[in-house]
């Protein structure tokens, strides 16, 4: 009996089901198998979410990020970008890098980001003369730059659940984050270069004129940088700040949005926040019984038996970690698969931190990385091309992401550096 509702369980997977069906369903099984009344499970899940007190931060985050997206905070944000850097060779591939992983970061979905500036950046990109392959594959990886960045939601999400300090998460994200987009700019120069694109000249003017009209949007990582590292205020107080900030900001200074559709984008928002929490508590239900069952540590044990290198154990968890990010959303990947490579990466002496770092990593890649990963299928549908022609525009920018993911999993200083030299606790 137990055999046929695995089966069943995983043929609604195939079939479709939702996420948090077929976790919850997983959980229910192995705990009624174990002879454990149903009840545990809610009673264990409503004290994880009770006695956590970073969660409730995620919505006042996200709301935060849906108003600077409804908002056109992003076209003030890529003028502004434009004038600084698009002197640059390949300067403006290098701006859609910017404005892209900045999106990401204060909206925490790559897909959010490819649909509301893929329209304003991919004819702009064209226009300037770059290959359109070249320009699919940009705006396609890029996508999902800015989960390295604070206030990124999945940071905060991993760090809930690995139990570390995202103050910590925040600055070790910060050179990894950086590192992508400078090799990704690289790049983008030599393209640039070979193409012989006309770069504008450096205007202080135009530089002056765009940061005051961004000023306002340009102030918000001050806010999070001196708030959170400074130690004036807590994770909940910064993400309250902001979220009265933008609002004031984009309302009633920019007056972007009128104050008649902030509780349709408050519903919307909080739709995504309700999505996240119901694979949370399912995630959470799977992972008590797995624990009860000693999964982890049998999985520890095996893999023990089978690799006793760090370095050929981090080169498995990476491969493992892509496959992950391909087939799974961020938000799944993060809650149930954190718990069970913690302990065994600690095994091996691997930082929880840094591990956190290389997780998001991976799990950035894997959103570009075919056939399934989630942003070539958003791409497709933005751009309205095939898919198979996406494959083709990100397979060299895959490449040198992954690149990077192998300098970030064995550099483990260029993630701890910033928390070790501000002691940040």
């Amino acid at each position: 009996m137990a055999a046929a509702l695995v089966i069943l369980i995983v043929l609604m997977a195939l079939m479709g089901a939702p996420v948090f069906v077929v976790l919850s369903s997983f959980a229910v099984l192995g705990f009624s198998l174990s002879g454990i009344h149903h009840a545990a499970l809610i009673v264990d899940i409503y004290s994880r979410f009770s006695n956590n007190p970073v969660l409730y931060t995620i919505p006042i985050f996200t709301f935060a990020g849906y108003i600077l997206a409804e908002s056109r905070a992003s076209l003030r944000v890529v003028s502004f970008s434009q004038a600084i850097l698009g002197w640059l060779p390949g300067g403006l591939a290098i701006v859609s890098l910017v404005a892209c992983a900045c999106f990401t970061a204060f909206t925490g979905a790559s897909g959010v980001t490819i649909i509301a500036l893929g329209g304003l950046l991919f004819p702009a990109l064209i226009k300037e003369g770059y290959p359109e392959k070249f320009s699919l594959g940009l705006l396609t990886s890029s996508g999902s730059l800015g989960l390295l960045f604070f206030p990124s939601l999945p940071i905060i999400i991993y760090g809930v659940v690995a139990e570390t300090s995202i103050p910590k998460l925040f600055a070790a994200g910060l050179i990894p984050g950086v590192l992508l987009i400078v090799l990704l700019s690289i790049y983008s120069m030599v393209i640039a270069g070979r193409e012989k694109i006309v770069r504008p000249r450096l205007s202080l003017k135009q530089i002056l004129a765009t940061a005051n009209a961004a000023k306002w949007e340009l102030i918000i990582p001050v806010i999070l940088v001196v708030g959170i590292f400074g130690g004036f205020v807590t994770l909940g107080e910064v993400a309250s700040i902001m979220v009265a900030y933008v609002l004031i900001v984009e309302v009633l200074i920019h007056r972007d949005i009128s104050p008649g559709r902030v509780p349709g984008i408050m519903k919307e928002s909080m739709v995504l926040v309700g999505g996240i929490f119901i694979i949370f508590g399912s995630a959470l239900a799977l992972t008590s019984y797995l624990i009860d069952a000693e999964i982890p540590l049998l999985a520890l044990n095996v893999i023990q038996a089978h690799i006793s290198s760090k370095v050929v154990f981090l080169i498995a968890l990476n491969i493992f970690l892509l496959l992950v990010g391909c087939i799974m959303d961020i938000f799944s990947a993060l809650v149930v698969v954190v718990p069970l490579i913690v302990p065994i990466a600690l095994s091996y002496g691997v930082d929880p931190v840094h591990l956190g770092i290389i997780f998001l990593a991976n799990l950035e890649i894997g959103y570009c990385t075919p056939p399934v990963g989630m942003n070539l299928f958003i791409s497709s549908i933005r751009f309205n091309t095939s898919v198979i022609e996406i494959y083709r525009a990100t397979i060299i920018y895959i490449l040198i992401l992954f690149i990077g993911l192998m300098v970030i999993t064995y550099v483990p200083f260029l993630s701890l550096f910033l928390i070790e030299y501000f002691g940040i606790v």
